[in-house]
């Protein structure tokens, strides 16, 4: 089942970064966040009506994805980027591409016409999921983290929304 996101589900939205922070390359983060900064988060993106979902199985929350601005200047009002992480119990089953989808579809009802995925360590899965949703990769940013012991590129992919660019947007 995917729904909006609750503050009651920082606690497993918080364990899930914590692991993709500690083991993994997507995020560039060293140090995974609080409780209470997971927390603050979920009430930031909220507060500003982008989406912000989970796939929950059996009670638990099982993965999450959320959209932000894809930068905080006047022009990109109309773009935003994804963020997506699934426990590693569920990787490989679905939920990242449920979510994606569900995703993309409340980014462009909110009025978003880019999404855009910075894809850290140029992560495969991560890659096969945006193209097989029809990301297309619009550039790489080579050897720009280094994370547990090595170079990281990080790879930009991208996807039109609704009218995308064939119109202005309703300012």
């Amino acid at each position: 089942m995917i729904r909006d996101v609750k503050e009651e589900d920082a606690d497993a939205i918080a364990a899930i970064y914590a692991h993709h922070v500690a083991h993994g390359t997507a995020s560039y983060d060293k140090d995974a966040p609080s409780v209470d900064e997971t927390r603050a988060k979920i009430r930031r993106i909220v507060n500003s009506s982008w989406p912000f979902i989970v796939a929950e199985e059996g009670g638990s929350v099982v993965g999450y994805a959320y959209v932000t601005q894809f930068r905080d200047r006047a022009a990109y009002a109309w773009t935003c980027e994804d963020s997506i992480y699934v426990h590693p119990d569920w990787q490989g089953r679905g939920v990242g591409k449920a979510l994606l989808r569900e995703l993309l579809e409340r980014a462009g009802a909110f009025g978003f016409r880019q999404m855009t995925a910075v894809i850290g360590g140029a992560e495969p899965a991560s890659i096969r999921l945006h193209a097989g949703c029809g990301f297309r990769e619009v550039g790489r940013l080579h050897a720009v983290g280094w994370k547990h012991g090595r170079w990281l590129d990080s790879v930009y992919m991208q996807i039109a929304l609704g009218k995308g660019s064939s119109e202005p947007p309703n300012i």
